[in-house]
């Protein structure tokens, strides 16, 4: 059998129509991405985010270094979903493609992995899809966050289900044995023991997992009030239409992260109704940014024009990710490492995402994660109170 060759990608977005930038007016960004493979769906969406901020930026003249401008130019790299590879697409990136800066891989434990490179090389890197303590608790100084801690989003999901659902005392939990839904997993069951529900069942299922009948057959037996499961979206949809076929319902069942995803509604169809969730933005946010994009109806304007579907919080934490970049090296005014390392370091700006603040760690500290529900086959947004768009619905009355 013949090893499927590595993908290098190269895309420069937003050219000029006439002329062609020379290397030194050009920011090179080094983005691995698991294109191929099960995390592709994933690579998707961050490489839309990505695109369309550097196409804006571009199509703007460039990001404002000094007295000139520089065009932006994402080098991307797939990793087919394996995280050594992702480790070594990193330091290519670094070594051999002389990318300034970087976006690290997808989720917790590929970032996790190559932030050791980009901390070696003294290389400022935004990790758009990584919320995990343990990614930030190292020590490093050269890598950043969009998303804030995993209980952000547990604790008012909790809070909610306490207080309109008093009933609900039995939690399920069952997660990916990966570094972020395993966390996340963590901490919902602290979350729910905090307030007084019991735990009855957690157990972990392993990557690549292609059956969940099993587990899904153990948590029907202990007749859970709340079943809260995690992984990515092919696992997600796989055990949702496994939970459908073993008839187990819930009063109330969250899946973290796959249904922020159209992609996630559309294969389960009927099934995504009332599945809760949370993120790291949506949609329905309102915010008025100094970033290229301004408002948050502006970015969500801007993407539907461009790939005729509304965004999600991973395609927009992506473009987050270019924009903060591009803030702090306008506020540095060079592409100096150091220089903007320490520029991201001190942003306070409000953002299309929101406020961006980050912690001593380098993840950000600054947002309110939105809570939502499927609800005829769209998410509605049940918390903060500020963009509440409904009430929280019981599959079980």
């Amino acid at each position: 059998m013949t090893k499927t060759p590595r993908l290098l990608f190269t895309l420069v977005a937003g050219m000029l129509a006439a002329g062609t930038a020379t290397a030194q007016d050009v920011i090179r960004i080094g983005a691995p991405l698991p294109m191929t493979g099960p995390l592709s769906p994933e690579a998707v969406k961050q490489q839309r985010g990505y695109d369309l901020w550097a196409e804006l930026a571009n199509k703007a003249g460039g990001v404002k270094v000094g007295g000139k401008r520089m065009k932006v130019e994402i080098v991307y790299v797939d990793y087919q979903s394996n995280t050594p590879r992702a480790v070594q697409a990193a330091e290519k990136l670094i070594t051999q493609d002389k990318v300034n800066f970087l976006f690290s891989p997808f989720g917790s434990g590929a970032a996790k992995a190559a932030s050791s490179v980009s901390e070696k090389y003294q290389v400022p890197t935004i990790a758009a899809t990584a919320s995990s303590a343990q990614v930030y608790d190292q020590g490093y100084k050269y890598l950043f966050g969009t998303f804030t801690p995993n209980d952000t989003l547990t604790e008012p999901l909790s809070d909610m289900v306490r207080k309109q659902a008093a009933g609900v005392q039995r939690v399920a939990i069952l997660a990916r044995n990966d570094l972020f839904p395993l966390a996340i997993a963590q901490e919902m069951e602290k979350s729910a023991k905090k307030r007084g529900m019991n735990v009855v069942y957690f157990e972990k299922y392993a990557i690549g997992t292609l059956d969940h009948a099993s587990a899904l057959s153990q948590i029907k037996s202990q007749a859970p009030h709340w079943i809260f499961a995690t992984g990515y979206t092919n696992d997600l949809i796989l055990m949702r239409k496994q939970m459908g076929d073993l008839k187990i319902e819930a009063h109330v069942v969250t899946m973290i992260a796959a249904p922020a995803y159209q992609e996630w509604i559309d294969g389960t169809g009927k099934l995504a109704e009332n599945v809760t969730s949370a993120a790291w933005w949506h949609p329905a946010v309102r915010y008025k940014g100094k970033d290229v994009f301004g408002t948050t109806e502006n970015y969500v304007k801007l993407y539907q024009a461009k790939y005729k579907a509304i965004p999600d919080y991973a395609e927009a934490s992506a473009s987050a990710a270019g924009a903060i970049f591009q803030l702090a090296i306008e506020k540095a005014g060079t592409i100096d490492r150091q220089m903007v390392r320490d520029a991201i370091a001190s942003l306070n700006e409000m953002t299309f995402w929101g406020p961006v603040k980050f912690g001593p760690t380098g993840q950000i500290n600054s947002l309110e994660p939105p809570v939502f529900q499927i609800q005829k086959g769209k998410p509605l947004v049940l918390h903060p109170q500020a963009i509440r768009q409904g009430a929280l619905q019981l599959g079980i009355k």
